[in-house]
């Protein structure tokens, strides 16, 4: 999982919740997942999507020539594990007197039936919420808002974290309150009938946003048996009825630290992390049993058939999305590694996918992205077109597709370029340390810190032989969803239909020649 797609993932792709100093950007579930960022890509066009921030020319054989052999330095990570299983990592930066302090928690959506949908992220609302320290108006809680420490919390499909950003000095403050936090919620009733109504707010939100519905038919399709463990926000139901004491069951399964890491980021030194760590949190008490062994993930069966699907809604464009199930953290890391940079080939200006599809005028934006996830992480095409080529579109992009595995579909110095590239988006993202140390949480999670260490390596090694070994894998021929939001009149002009949405050429031919 490359640094660009966990920015991306961060960024976009997470249920972010603004801290007070913050203004919302956007519809927290319209930036719930890889999809709906490609979408917004697309909506706004002079936007530069993380994946593209390197300029045209970057990419030109000169420049693949002289980077190919570069090697850019390892981030270095120091990690430790308590004596309770708590991990935690330090990455030092001085250039600036800044620290950010971020706890990590196995939780999210994939670790939700249907019943619990929705917990993890009412639970990720409460958690700067009344607290032990809180109540007893310890000194240095009523000192944060005055030392400006920007705090917020996240959740995603396999993580929660929460985490603080401060000037040095106050790296203890933020540390003692992260340990009362997570250590001591009270889940004041009040506090939390107004935090639940404050997540319903969202979901209703969602639900008056158009690209939602092809966001949830997405995710319902693709993951059809447990769609829930692939929805962070949560099912409205749920988190209506949702109770105090149902929080404290999230909290005895997953917020123990045998499931959980401190990420500590910036202007400190490891051991005098390491020490305060361990006095603030090295008592506190392990779960007796692994919460994954207990409640273990669900394993998402592969799809029966392809699906092809129209949703109406009133949008003026049509946009197209194709998914399939993509290889999964821990069973096909090296379809993970030749993911990425298979990806990163066709999003730029001079590949083939882009020249047949953008620069014919078929599209006006398109984009093929995997979003890693141990637990099968999807793969999805997502295109801008309008009705009147919306038909057209359709059948170039699944003849880019049948051309994936072609020895000429891209060159030698295009991969190689690839590659150095990504390995160049690793240190440009490290420039913001308290951004990466969301990555660092994100790939702690969801691929462990040794898929981590080892990505770069495992990168340059990518081969052409890897690239096409996971296009056969997880593209061609398999079972896919292809779905179309547009309108009820785009889709009289359009005339597309299912067999359209699904690359179907020969059941269109029939229909043609009856």
């Amino acid at each position: 999982m490359n640094r660009i797609r966990v920015r991306i993932q961060i960024l976009l792709g997470h249920i972010e919740r603004p801290s007070k100093t913050d203004q919302p950007s956007m519809e927290f579930f319209v930036k719930r997942n890889l999809l709906i960022l490609l979408i917004s890509s697309l909506l706004a066009p002079p936007a530069i999507s993380a994946r593209q921030r390197r300029p045209p020319q970057a990419t030109g054989p000169r420049t693949s020539a002289a980077t190919a052999t570069a090697r850019m330095p390892d981030a270095k990570i120091q990690t430790r594990v308590l004596a309770n299983g708590l991990e935690v990592l330090v990455l030092e930066d001085h250039s600036v007197p800044l620290v950010s302090v971020e706890l990590a928690v196995k939780n999210g959506s994939y670790t939700e039936p249907p019943e619990l949908n929705g917990l993890s992220h009412l639970y990720e609302h409460m958690f700067f919420k009344a607290n032990r320290a809180i109540k007893a108006r310890e000194d240095y809680v009523q000192s944060i808002d005055q030392l400006g420490i920007v705090y917020n919390g996240q959740t995603h499909e396999e993580l929660v974290n929460y985490y603080f950003t401060t000037i040095t000095p106050n790296f203890g403050v933020a540390m003692r309150f992260m340990r009362d936090a997570v250590r001591y919620p009270l889940f004041d009733e009040r506090q939390f009938e107004q935090e639940r109504e404050v997540v319903i707010g969202e979901l209703d939100r969602h639900e008056s946003n158009p690209f939602g519905y092809l966001s949830l038919e997405m995710n319902n399709r693709l993951f059809h048996k447990y769609p829930s463990r692939k929805n962070p926000g949560g099912n409205r139901q749920t988190v209506h009825a949702a109770t105090t004491e149902m929080m404290r069951l999230i909290q005895s399964r997953y917020y123990v630290p045998n499931n959980s890491a401190v990420v500590v980021t910036g202007d400190v030194k490891s051991d005098e992390v390491f020490q305060l760590v361990g006095n603030l949190f090295g008592d506190w008490p392990r779960r007796e049993k692994d919460p994954f062994a207990e409640f273990p993930p669900v394993e998402h069966p592969p799809l029966e058939k392809s699906e092809g699907m129209v949703i109406r809604q009133p949008v003026q464009n049509v946009i197209i999305m194709i998914g399939w199930h993509g290889p999964s953290i821990g069973k096909d890391n090296p379809g993970t590694y030749a993911a990425d940079v298979f990806s990163f080939i066709l999003r730029q200006p001079n590949s083939r996918f882009q020249r047949a599809l953008v620069d014919t005028g078929l599209v006006t934006g398109v984009n093929l992205g995997y979003y890693t996830q141990r637990n099968v992480g999807p793969i999805n095409i997502v295109a801008q077109t309008t009705p009147d080529k919306a038909r057209a579109a359709v059948r170039a992009i699944y003849d880019e597709i049948d051309h994936f595995n072609d020895r000429d579909y891209y060159t030698d110095e295009q991969l190689e370029t690839a590659k150095a590239l990504l390995e160049a988006e690793d240190l440009f993202d490290r420039e913001k340390v308290s951004e990466y140390t969301h990555t660092i949480s994100f790939w702690w999670a969801s691929t462990g810190i040794d898929y981590f260490r080892d990505y770069l390596g495992n990168l340059r090694r990518t081969s052409r032989a890897d690239i096409s070994r996971y296009v056969t894998t997880y593209v061609h021929g398999k079972p896919h969803v292809g779905l179309a939001l547009m309108s009820e009149d785009s889709l009289r002009q359009s005339q597309l239909n299912q067999e359209d949405l699904i690359g179907n050429r020969k059941e269109n031919a029939n229909r043609a020649n009856r």
